[in-house]
């Protein structure tokens, strides 16, 4: 790259556009994907379909105007046209259109909540998953606002329909009872749907009450496989001898909803529902299914900083690995015969774009959604292993700010955490407001990027590392194995010990705010969505009783002390001697922005220096142009005003 190529600015960030959502034809001859821009501009969000030749013979085209939120879009049996959901009218209704173009067709004027729809193989039927239309009584309580809420009883429950394409009746299946429908899929040949439920459709318990069924669209009839493993999703039909069965990705049993994602396996017509565990023991850890109509399924798995594809062996019933990409591959799709494939990709140099190609061999880039990113001079890129205190070995990823090299150092270091806990740096191209490795490596600092125990890509037991069920705790050992990649990279003459900085949003943002109570080391840091109290989380954040897996307890266990506490920040607020920007966004539902107005108040209380930012309207992710905008500035602001030289001078370490 050229001395003189253009400055980053935090417009091009979000000024770009991503794809999302590809799907490749049953006859694996064409992509259809979405394209959105990174930072939403108004009200709405204005999403485009775009399709492409998946071969790459020629060009992209957009599908439709982009003019409404357009996503969710679904191959028709014979190729020929797309389905999709769009708010065009003002609610999200089923459209369909020709692979040529022209106008979309609206299929349905449905008053309830369409969350899903899947064409069935018949070219007849779409089922589809929407909440009941509101009745009468319903608006004339929203009109006179009398609207007091009882807790439990008025949940918008999404409902399998069925919608017939030649009368244009959606019609209910009954058969699910109260239960909320949570994903659902087609089997190949037609007949049957595979359908994942809860009882609720609230997180707590609701991911915790998962069953699976297989539903005869037509008939109505539901035949129940029992209980399933907590947030389950993905499944996929196959067969073996003759007889179907179902793959589906959950959570491993007795590791409370986290320790990553495991396949197993139910026999459809068996005459007692054994769910098998496929993945135990492998050290890659399963990130997606794909339904292959001819074949066994292939899957998607973290495998350390790369992906690897791969497919069930029926005979073994243990997944072999067709091929690995480099960096991270995500949303993986099948063509009918398995031959071709479709995903998300990105490596350590390029962005996310969509890609395709045989599953065993190279897959070609198809969309190229943000080419003004090619002229940015970026920070070089390098993959970390080291060993942890205990002996585990560890992986990451660190940024050298563009043109400099290791020889250059010591840089001031900034340790970016990354969500989850069961997440991980894949070996990818990080830039956004909130992955904003490369956003600081261009601004002159190397950026270390930890995938520590807890996170994904190195088999179950790592991922288990932090669970209470499993022996762990957050707050332990993996913030034991950031700070010995840390110490390695001050050792290596990598990192100025007087100029690091910390900061992650989520479980990040926890173990920022975690690590600052816990040593002086740190010149700044930044709570992103951070949790400061794990009780109070567990009170009024969406996932209720299933963070107890990582705190260990909950409020209600007696009158304390409780091991939450001994893991909250707040808990250590006293000992804060480094400078914290708080972020938040107002919404936020996960972790709501009572745990960043409760630290900022512990902070004050102990004159801690801090500053709190809430951004209106936002949830646990930030969608808003402006105010990605802001992050963005404002996160290399904070970290410019501490971390340069002389500027955190004698400040002491925690008691």
């Amino acid at each position: 790259m050229s001395e003189d190529a253009p400055e980053l600015t935090a417009e091009l960030v979000v000024d770009g556009a991503v794809p999302s959502q590809p799907v490749i034809s049953p006859d694996g001859c064409w992509v259809a994907y979405v394209v959105a821009p990174v930072g939403r501009g108004g009200e709405r969000c204005m999403c485009a379909l775009w399709v492409a030749a998946a071969d790459g013979s020629s060009p992209p085209w957009k599908l439709t105007a982009g003019m409404a939120a357009d996503s969710d879009p679904r191959w028709a049996p014979d190729s020929a046209s797309v389905f999709f959901l769009s708010d065009r009218t003002g609610s999200r209704q089923l459209y369909r259109i020709s692979l040529g173009g022209g106008e979309a067709e609206v299929l349905t004027d449905w008053h309830g909540e369409i969350s899903d729809a899947w064409p069935l193989a018949d070219g007849r039927l779409v089922a589809v998953v929407a909440t009941d239309e509101p009745t009468e009584e319903d608006e004339r309580r929203r009109a006179e606002r009398d609207d007091a809420i009882v807790w439990g009883q008025q949940l918008r429950r999404g409902r399998l329909r069925v919608l017939d394409l030649a009368t244009g009746e959606l019609r209910t299946v009954d058969g699910l009872g109260s239960r909320h429908v949570v994903e659902l899929a087609p089997r190949p040949q037609g007949g049957a749907l595979a359908v994942i439920s809860w009882a609720s459709p609230e997180e707590d318990p609701g991911a915790f009450t998962g069953e699976l069924h297989v539903v005869d669209p037509e008939a109505g009839t539901v035949h129940d496989l029992g209980r399933i493993g907590p947030r389950a999703r993905s499944p996929v039909w196959w067969q073996a001898g003759g007889s179907w069965h179902l793959a589906y990705l959950a959570r491993p049993k007795g590791f409370g909803g986290y320790g990553g994602y495991a396949v197993y396996d139910v026999a459809v017509a068996a005459a007692a529902a054994v769910h098998h565990d496929l993945t135990e023991g492998m050290t890659g850890c399963p990130a997606g299914l794909a339904q292959v109509a001819d074949g066994p399924p292939l899957a998607l798995f973290a495998d350390g900083l790369d992906t690897a594809i791969c497919r069930l062996d029926p005979g073994l019933r243990r997944f072999r690995r067709l091929s690995e990409r480099d960096g991270l591959v995500d949303s993986l799709t099948a063509s009918r015969s398995g031959e071709a494939v479709a995903a998300l990709a990105t490596t350590s140099r390029e962005p996310v774009n969509v890609h395709a190609g045989p599953p065993g061999g190279p897959l070609i880039r198809l969309s190229d959604t943000q080419p003004a990113l090619r002229a940015i001079r970026w920070g070089t890129q390098e993959r970390l292993s080291y060993q942890a205190t205990d002996g585990l070995g560890l992986d990451g990823l660190l940024i050298l700010p563009p043109g400099r090299s290791r020889a250059d150092g010591p840089f001031p270091l900034i340790t970016w955490v990354h969500g989850g806990p069961p997440a991980r740096y894949a070996d990818q191209f990080l830039l956004g407001p909130r992955s904003p490795g490369q956003w600081l490596a261009t601004a002159g600092y190397a950026v270390f990027l930890p995938n520590p125990r807890g996170g994904v890509g190195h088999g179950r037991d790592f991922a288990a590392a932090v669970v209470r069920p499993a022996g762990g705790t957050v707050g332990g050992g993996d913030w034991s194995d950031i700070e010995s990649g840390i110490d390695l990279l001050i050792a290596e003459g990598v990192a100025d010990p007087g100029r690091l900085g910390i900061g992650g949003a989520s479980y990040g943002g926890f173990m920022a705010a975690w690590a600052i109570g816990q040593t002086g080391r740190f010149k700044a840091a930044m709570m992103d969505a951070g949790i400061s109290d794990w009780g109070t989380l567990l009170a009024t954040g969406e996932f209720g009783t299933m963070d107890a897996a990582l705190s260990g307890s909950c409020g209600w266990e007696g009158t304390g002390p409780h091991p939450h506490d001994q893991v909250s920040p707040i808990s250590y607020a006293s000992k804060v001697r480094t400078p914290v920007l708080i972020v938040h966004g107002q919404d936020d539902t996960n972790v709501p922005v009572g745990q960043a107005i409760y630290f900022h108040r512990a902070l004050r209380w102990f004159g801690a220096e801090h500053e709190l930012v809430i951004y209106p309207r936002e949830g646990h992710t930030f969608v808003e142009r402006n105010h990605q905008l802001d992050l963005l500035w404002r996160t290399r602001a904070w970290f410019e005003r501490w971390l340069r030289d002389g500027a955190s001078d004698g400040r002491g370490s925690p008691a």
